[in-house]
C-alpha cells in the first residue's frame, strides 16, 4: 500500500480509502469482514458521510472497526455533511454544528480527523461555515476541514472567509469519467472536448495543495454503471485494461486503479466495494506505476481524443 501525506496536516494516509457508503446493505458480520479487509491490506483511511444510510452507515462502520481508544488512534476517519434529505443542502452553522456532532456519536468517537462540505449549498453564507469550524475545531471535534465536488471559485469563496486550511476535495474520477482532464487535453481546439466544464479544478487542487479523493473509480457516468466488464459500451476500453492487466499480472480492477494513481496530483481513490476480494484486487493498483503510453493508451481507448 502507498501512502501519503496530505498537505496542511500531519496525516499519512494510504492513497486507497475504503468508501462507506454501502456498509447499510451488510450484515454485522459481513461489514465486520469488509472492514478487517481493508485494514488487513494496510487502508488506514474512512470516509463517511451524514447521508450515507441516514447515518446508519456510520454505526455500522463504528462497530465493525470495534472503534475504541486504540482502535481510533491506528485510523483517520473522515466524514461529510451539508446534504438535507428533501431539503437540498444546508451550510448553515447551527446545521453543521449539530450534524458533525450527530456523526461523532454515530462514529462513536470523540473527533473526526477531516470534514468534508459535501456539495456546494447556493445559499451558503461563508462567515456562517467559518463558524461553525471555528467552533468545531476549537472544541476538538474536527482537526482539519475539506471540501466536496467544489469548482475552485466556491472552494476560494469558502477560503477566504475560513482561517484554516481546506485540505482535500472529493471529486468524481474514473477512466470514463474525465472532464477534469479531457479539456486540457484538447484545449485551444473546437472540440467538445475541449470545453472547460469545472474551472480547472485538477489544476487548481495542485497549485493549492489540496489533495483531491476520486469517487466512483469504476463508474461511467453517475452510477450509471460499472465501465469493467461492459463490452457492450466499452469493448476496446476492457480490451486494452485486460492486455494491460495481464502483462503486470494483476486483476483489471488494479489497472482501473493504477490510472488514476499514475497522475502526479498524488490522488487518494475512494472505493465503496463490499465484496472483500474486489477489494483486495484494487488495492494492487496502490502502487502500480502505469507507463505514460499505457496511460494514454487507457484514456483515448475510453473514447477520448488526443490531439
Amino acid at each position: 500500500m502507498k501512502y501519503l501525506s496530505i498537505a496542511g496536516t500531519d496525516l499519512y494516509a494510504s492513497n486507497i480509502v475504503m468508501g462507506c457508503m454501502r456498509l447499510k446493505s451488510q450484515t454485522k458480520a459481513q461489514a465486520q469482514t469488509i472492514v478487517k479487509t481493508a485494514l488487513d491490506e494496510g487502508i488506514n483511511f474512512f470516509d463517511n458521510a451524514d447521508i450515507y444510510g441516514d447515518g446508519l452507515c456510520e454505526e455500522i462502520f463504528a462497530e465493525a472497526v470495534g472503534m475504541s481508544p486504540s482502535v481510533r488512534e491506528k485510523i483517520i476517519v473522515q466524514t461529510k455533511c451539508g446534504i438535507v434529505r428533501g431539503c437540498g443542502y444546508d451550510f448553515s452553522r447551527d446545521y453543521l454544528v449539530k450534524a458533525a456532532e450527530a456523526s461523532l456519536k454515530r462514529l462513536k468517537t470523540e473527533y473526526v480527523d477531516l470534514l468534508l462540505l459535501h456539495r456546494p449549498d447556493q445559499l451558503m453564507e461563508p462567515q456562517e461555515v467559518a463558524e461553525a469550524f471555528a467552533y468545531l475545531h476549537s472544541s476538538g471535534k474536527v482537526r482539519y476541514f475539506g471540501v466536496s465536488n467544489h469548482n475552485p471559485m466556491q472552494t476560494e469563496l469558502l477560503q477566504r472567509a475560513i482561517p484554516y486550511k481546506l485540505v482535500v476535495n472529493q471529486l468524481q474520477l474514473s477512466v470514463c469519467h474525465t472532464p477534469m482532464i479531457d479539456s486540457a487535453i484538447t484545449l485551444n481546439t473546437h472540440h467538445s472536448q475541449a470545453v472547460n466544464r469545472d474551472g480547472s479544478v485538477l489544476d487548481y487542487c495542485r497549485l493549492k495543495e489540496i489533495t483531491i479523493q476520486a469517487w466512483s473509480p469504476f463508474q461511467y457516468g453517475v452510477f450509471e454503471g460499472p465501465f469493467l466488464g461492459n463490452l457492450e459500451k466499452y469493448p476496446q476500453l476492457n480490451q486494452v485494461i485486460d492486455e494491460i492487466a495481464a502483462a503486470y499480472g494483476v486483476p483489471n480492477t488494479a489497472v482501473a486503479i493504477a490510472w488514476i494513481t499514475r497522475h502526479p496530483a498524488d490522488m487518494q481513490v475512494v472505493i465503496g466495494t463490499m465484496n472483500p476480494q474486489r477489494m483486495k484486487d484494487a488495492c494492487q493498483g496502490s502502487q502500480l506505476r502505469l507507463t505514460r503510453k499505457e496511460w494514454y493508451r487507457i484514456y483515448q481507448a475510453a473514447g477520448n481524443i488526443i490531439p
